[in-house]
Order: structure tokens, then C-alpha cells, then sequence
């Protein structure tokens, strides 16, 4: 009897020992694409500096994890577990701002922090909305929606405006959904630029 129990036992452990465990996946991190530049005026908007602060979000735009929609309408929300910005987006969008502000030079200076106490035009913004959508009749698009706003040296908004853009991926897999990131950012921030345009003989200070 106890020599059957053994040769059981010992079946057991040979057969679960030929069983594969499954690989747990590798994270992927995503960068967006490189912006494309925006045009420059003939003459810096501001003479003050420039300071573009960390975007805020709440919820599940607040985290790395990629967000997907269940539906077109964008009714369910899903983060992904493996796949990832490469750092939160609060910091990928602030970057990539800054970044056209200062090819632009619509200023002598832009930078991410100066003291309180410095003048400056002072810009900040909040994700309202960075997803991927699945479209009803096939395929994905970037849906971003941001507030942006830009207030003068005495504090009194330049521009307050809540932007959005959708932009169609050019293929299913997650990196051209990616991409199209990219092109929402660029959509949107060019139109908060042309605001900053209009408003930037009149700093308020």
C-alpha cells in the first residue's frame, strides 16, 4: 500500500514537473513620438519667463498604466497591466509642451519651475481624458481632452480653455494607437498656442 501511494505520488510530481508554468508578460513602456514644431512669431511673445508646471489628473489618468475603453462611447475604462507609459503623463505632457514653447521661443525663457515670487507667465493644465477607443466599425483612436490655462504676471487668466482632439490609429497594435497620441498632443497644443498668439501682446503685467 504504501509503496502504491509512493508511485502515485512520484507520477504526480513527474507530470506536474513536465508542465510549463506560464511566462508572465514583460511590461512595455511607450514614449510618444517626437512633436512637431510649432510656428515661430517673428518676435518673442512674452518678455517675461515662461514657466509650464506639472499637469495634474485624477483617477486613472493619474497613473502609467495605459487606458483603454470597452466601447465606443467610452462608457467602460480599463487600464492594461503590461503596458505603460515610459513616465507618468502628467510629466510626459509637461515635457512635450515645454519642449515646442521653447523651439517656438515664444519666450526668453521656459522652463518647468522659477520662484513664486518672479514674475512670470505661468502655465498649467489637467488630463481630462487620455484613452484609447475602439471605433464600431473596426480599428482605435486617441481621444484626449486637456484644460489648459495660462495666466498672467498679476494672476488674471490669459487663456482657460478646455481642448480636444481625436485622431484615428494607423493599425490595430497598441504603438500606432501611440502615435496617434502623439498627433491628438500636437493637434491640441498648437490650438492653445494660436490662443497664447492672440493674447500675447497683453501679458497683464
Amino acid at each position: 500500500m504504501t509503496f502504491r501511494l509512493f508511485a502515485v505520488a512520484l507520477g504526480a510530481f513527474v507530470a506536474l514537473a513536465g508542465c510549463s508554468v506560464p511566462a508572465v508578460p514583460d511590461f512595455t513602456y511607450h514614449r510618444l513620438p517626437p512633436p512637431q514644431p510649432l510656428d515661430p512669431p517673428d518676435a518673442p511673445l512674452f518678455a517675461q519667463p515662461l514657466v509650464v508646471a506639472a499637469f495634474g489628473a485624477d483617477g486613472l489618468y493619474a497613473d502609467q498604466a495605459l487606458i483603454h475603453a470597452l466601447d465606443p462611447a467610452a462608457r467602460q475604462l480599463r487600464q492594461y497591466h503590461y503596458q505603460l507609459w515610459s513616465d507618468p503623463p502628467t510629466r510626459i505632457l509637461q515635457r512635450r509642451l515645454i519642449a515646442q514653447l521653447r523651439e517656438a521661443r515664444v519666450a526668453a525663457s521656459v522652463t518647468d519651475a522659477l520662484p513664486a515670487s518672479q514674475p512670470a507667465i505661468r502655465i498649467g493644465g489637467i488630463i481630462l481624458r487620455l484613452d484609447r477607443v475602439p471605433l464600431a466599425d473596426g480599428g482605435y483612436h486617441a481621444a484626449v481632452a486637456l484644460k489648459l490655462r495660462a495666466d498672467g504676471v498679476d494672476g488674471v487668466p490669459l487663456v482657460e480653455e478646455v481642448y480636444h482632439a481625436e485622431v484615428p490609429a494607423r493599425g490595430n497594435d497598441l504603438h500606432a494607437t501611440v502615435d496617434a497620441y502623439g498627433a491628438a498632443l500636437d493637434t491640441i497644443y498648437a490650438q492653445f498656442y494660436a490662443d497664447l498668439r492672440r493674447h500675447g501682446g497683453n501679458p497683464h503685467g
